[in-house]
């Protein structure tokens, strides 16, 4: 029965003793590059530091066989503690060296840790991709004479692993492209010139220089497709003409309220010169009767005034029948 009872316990020191002895890895590693290259002591460590002996011993043995005997396995432990993807380093590298592309470990190390996608980088720079500019809509841009243009282009790139770090991405270049097409489009004289020549667009865009200081090499631009939009100019004409048409009818109305106000201040000017003359008849009476107290005045003056006045009156009367006999007439 004691024999019974120390199976249990048996088998759980055996499954530790495997799991930190990993006698496969080391089994595998001598078999494939060698004995000696990761040793078992070294496995235990890397258990221990709970680091994965597998992904280590795999990477080393890739790298080994694909002749990359420079990277250690103590370099590929450094760059797991670091937080990076031994699987994409160790493709990478091995991707970089069979296309002859320059790329060390430190540098696709960094570009890793950087959040780059190091193997998707060496693949660009094998097989370049194209950018949509931009990626959804089209760029709208003006021509001298007007009209409206509407361009999409298409970015063909390839990745420049020396500033792939720290470089602009994607979204810089559409920009960028972007920029250089209205700029391009905005200093042609007609639009038909573009039209019948878009590729002097993708000329003058990638004669910019546009990917300085990009993650990517820019290898050609080219217009997939230009449309015709709105006659922006014309538009701009008649909102030009209908606010000129406000401003004159202002000023118009302004002048117009002018001569309103100038009139009804002369018609009180009137009314004020009309008043005065009844306040200077209403002292006519008041002289003559101080001239009768005074005896400057005597009756037979005072009869001849009435006669001429009367004589005034009748004079001015005929007068008016008279015009009114000619307006009458004049109608007729």
């Amino acid at each position: 029965m004691a024999a019974f009872s120390m199976v249990p316990v048996i088998l759980i020191g055996i499954l530790l003793f495997l799991y930190f002895v990993p006698l496969g890895l080391w089994i595998q590693s001598g078999v494939s590059i060698g004995w000696g290259k990761i040793g078992m002591i070294k496995l235990v460590i890397m258990r221990i530091r709970k680091i994965s002996p597998k992904l280590i011993t795999d990477g080393i043995i890739n790298l080994h066989r694909a002749g990359l005997t420079f990277v250690s396995s103590e370099d590929l432990e450094t760059h797991f503690l670091a937080g990076g993807n031994i699987g994409n380093v160790v493709d990478a590298l091995i991707a970089a060296d069979k296309a002859a592309i320059e790329l060390d470990f430190k540098t696709a190390t960094a570009i890793d840790l950087a959040g780059r996608d190091v193997k998707e980088a060496v693949q660009t720079s094998v097989y370049p991709k194209v950018i949509d500019c931009p990626s959804e809509v089209k760029v709208s841009a003006v021509a001298r004479d007007g009209i409206q243009l509407m361009a999409k282009a298409r970015v063909t790139v390839r990745t420049n692993i020396e500033q792939l770090v720290g470089g602009a991405t994607d979204d810089t270049i559409i920009a960028r492209v972007g920029e250089g097409i209205v700029s391009a489009i905005g200093s042609s004289d007609n639009y038909k010139i573009v039209l019948e020549n878009p590729d002097a667009i993708s000329k003058a865009v990638l004669n910019k220089g546009l990917d300085s200081g990009s993650a990517y090499s820019i290898l050609s631009i080219d217009i997939a497709d230009v449309d015709v939009g709105k006659n922006v100019g014309a538009h701009l004409d008649a909102d030009q003409a209908e606010a000129d048409k406000k401003v004159a009818q202002a000023k118009a109305e302004s002048r117009r309220a002018m001569a309103v106000a100038a009139e009804q201040e002369m018609k009180a000017k009137v009314q004020d010169m009309r008043a005065k003359v009844i306040e200077a008849e209403a002292q006519v009476p008041i002289a003559m009767a101080h001239a009768f107290k005074e005896g400057n005045l005597g009756v037979m003056d005072y009869y001849k005034m009435q006669n001429i006045q009367s004589d005034t009156e009748m004079r001015a009367s005929i007068s008016n029948s008279d015009d009114e006999q000619k307006g009458a007439d004049s109608e007729e």
